[in-house]
């Protein structure tokens, strides 16, 4: 990919017996309903899962050569360390690597590396450093002209900024990628504008426009076979439904963002659906359905080999029961929950725990 290179700048380094209140419950929390897994689902979409794939330029000259394989070989360090939580190890790797790209001229390389940087520094909250390399990035796609780049490149801008509460710009910068995704036609990079224009309308209250935007995007995100944004969007769709407290609907885009993640093996969006319906269930007093579906989210941590999803869910069951007086089941699903923390050497939420098995008695 010809055009002007940048020059590369180093960058540096509940509530008691409430099933409801779960603070480790994504939906418990409306600040949070904004950025729930938008970052990871944001790395699979950008194709930091899989990285080798990406790497597909291939420079067979010499001295050149080799150090693209040394760069190829940084990224590849940099994303195993992001997908086992790193990042703190996975920032100097991808570092490396920009400079080597800089130096051979990969421009393609360069903006994808600022692409992996910003969404790190992001996500370990370190804004200032995630919007200066998305910037820089952005920089990358206008000035050869990657529309595409300049799509998801906005939309990563616009992410920060809604980290930070900076409505007003979010929305600006979502909107000119809407424009530019609508211009070429590109279902998911409409489907991306619009998913996150309804969390900058959820973030300003406006639940009923938040449901237009989101019904919009979850038509262009199946239309570009995007079963992850899909399912992202039914969630945030849900949420907004649950803010105006329409049950039905609410069920209904929980139960269809189950239902795609579930297909597509997308486990985030599984337990996050998952943790809706309950949340819904249980404020209408439909308990028996929360339980099942608590069930079922454990046997899908079990599945899915995850023990910290399982812990999560045996909590939430175990709170549930406690909630609706079943307190020999609670203590039962507390006593699991705290043998599994101490497989994990989780002292603090194994205290938690017993904490929790104590407040029965006094709950009796």
């Amino acid at each position: 990919m010809k055009g002007k290179k940048e020059k590369v700048r180093k960058l540096g380094k509940a509530g008691k017996g409430n099933w409801c209140l779960n603070p480790q419950s994504p939906v418990s929390n409306p600040q949070s309903l904004l950025i729930f897994l938008l970052l990871p689902f944001y790395f699979v979409l950008l194709g930091a899962a899989d990285l080798n794939q990406q790497l597909d330029i291939r420079i067979n000259n010499g001295t050149q050569g080799e150090l693209r394989n040394e760069a190829d070989r940084l990224v590849r360090l940099g994303g195993q360390a992001q997908r086992q939580g790193n990042l703190d190890k996975a920032i100097p790797y991808w570092s490396q690597a920009l400079i080597i790209y800089d130096r051979i001229g990969d421009v393609q390389s360069v903006g994808r590396i600022y692409d992996f940087l910003g969404l790190a520094y992001a996500e370990l909250g370190d804004y200032q450093r995630a919007e200066d390399a998305l910037r820089r990035r952005l920089g990358v796609a206008r000035d050869n002209k990657d529309w595409q780049g300049q799509i998801f490149g906005l939309n990563n801008v616009g992410t920060v900024l809604l980290r930070r509460g900076a409505f007003p710009g979010a929305q600006t910068t979502f909107e000119e990628a809407l424009a530019i995704a609508r211009s070429f036609n590109n279902a998911a990079g409409i489907g991306l504008s619009l998913n996150n224009l309804g969390l900058v309308a959820s973030g300003q209250g406006s639940s009923n426009r938040a449901i237009k935007l989101y019904e919009e995007a979850v038509i262009y995100r199946s239309r570009a076979g995007d079963a992850i944004g899909q399912a992202n969007t039914l969630n945030n769709l849900g949420d907004a439904y649950q803010a105006i407290n329409s049950f039905k609907d609410t069920i209904r885009a929980y139960g269809a963002a189950l239902g795609i993640a579930k297909e597509a093996l997308d486990r985030p969006n599984q337990f996050r659906a998952i943790d809706g319906l309950v949340l819904t269930y249980c404020s209408a007093g439909q308990y028996t359905r929360g339980i099942e579906l608590l069930q079922q989210r454990i046997a899908t941590a079990q599945d899915a080999a995850n023990p910290r999803q399982e812990l999560i869910s045996l909590r939430s069951l175990a709170q549930l029961y406690q909630q609706i007086g079943r307190y020999n089941d609670a203590r039962s699903v507390y006593h699991r929950a705290i043998a599994l923390a101490r497989t994990l050497n989780d002292t603090k939420a194994e205290a938690t725990l017993l904490g929790q098995v104590l407040e029965i008695v006094s709950d009796r």
